[in-house]
């Protein structure tokens, strides 16, 4: 076979041949050619083509070597031949890319039949709930409804606090004037005569005959007893003077006996006394008097010189706006 001149290259073959060569390369690699054999061959190829690598590997090489690189000649001569149309078609596929990147592209070489209508495409889920609407403009205001019925009382609520104290309200007008009253009145006071013959019996009432004060009448000499007219509180005291004998007398209100008082006699040169008092609540129409309670026990004195006394009268009435007591 013979062997080939140098042949020009243009840069583009020069590419592609560069592809070859590094298969070519891979191929001959594998069959057991020496390092320094493919580092001739392939620089005599990337240089000037194949007649470099031939005189290159001829004086380096073994005839065996030589053999298997001219083997793969053939091979490599159809690929450079080729070249050419690959890149004619390297080039018009350039130009027809720029063409659609610029929509530069003939309509008549993108115009083809319509295609058939498609299919309904399948329901979709529903959308996203949209967002409210703006506030609508004021409308002019209804006409007033009827009265509704009235609800049931509600529950009563807990009492409130005690609310601050109110000023003070305006001075009224001054009043008629009234009638003025008395308070009820009831006081006497009697003691007993010079001389006077005391009953001995016993139950008898001390008859102290000589009035001082009753200016209401309520006690009466001939009895000797009180009469209650004005309902309330009384205080009573009696004083006896005591000579002669021993005494002991009792303070009666309505027959029953309230107070006791005695005092015993010596037969001193001269006479003793004994007192006692009590308050007693009577109502109109009791009765209250100084009873005997001993009939040896007489003792009961009155003379110039010294007197025994029986006093009473009101402290104070159980009578509401009373009557007038002149």
């Amino acid at each position: 076979m013979p062997i080939l001149g140098p042949v020009h290259i243009n840069p583009v073959t020069r590419g592609l041949a560069l592809l070859y060569r590094l298969q070519f390369w891979h191929s001959v690699g594998s069959s057991g050619v020496t390092t320094a054999c493919q580092t001739l061959w392939l620089g005599g190829i990337a240089s000037a083509g194949f007649s470099s690598a031939l005189t290159n590997i001829s004086s380096s090489c073994s005839s065996s070597q030589r053999l298997h690189y001219i083997s793969h000649r053939d091979t490599a001569m159809t690929s450079l031949r080729l070249l050419p149309v690959l890149h004619s078609l390297l080039v018009l596929q350039v130009h027809l890319s720029n063409q659609l990147e610029d929509n530069k592209i003939p309509p008549s070489l993108c115009t083809g039949h319509p295609g058939i209508p498609g299919s309904p495409g399948a329901h979709g889920s529903p959308g996203q709930p949209g967002r409210d609407g703006r506030d609508g403009r004021d409308a002019a205001p209804g006409e007033k409804g009827q009265k509704g019925d009235r609800g049931d009382p509600g529950e009563t609520g807990v009492r409130g606090l005690t609310g601050d104290r109110g000023d003070p309200g305006q001075k009224g007008e001054r009043g008629q004037p009234g009638e003025c009253a008395v308070a009820p009145k009831s006081a006497f006071s009697a003691k007993l005569s010079e001389g006077l013959t005391l009953p001995l019996t016993v139950g008898d009432a001390v008859r102290f005959d000589k009035i001082m004060l009753n200016e209401q009448g309520d006690y009466n000499t001939e009895t000797g007893r009180f009469t209650c007219k004005v309902p309330g509180v009384y205080y009573f005291a009696v004083h006896a003077t005591v000579y002669r004998a021993s005494l002991q007398f009792d303070l009666m209100k309505n027959g029953h006996t309230v107070a006791s008082y005695f005092q015993f006699y010596g037969n001193w040169p001269k006479p003793a006394s004994l007192s006692g008092g009590s308050l007693l609540h009577l109502v109109p129409g009791d009765q209250v008097w100084v009873q005997m309670a001993l009939s040896e026990y007489n003792g009961f004195y009155s003379s110039t010189k010294t007197d025994s006394t029986f006093t009473g009268f009101l402290v104070y009435s159980d009578w509401k706006n009373s009557a007038v007591f002149a």
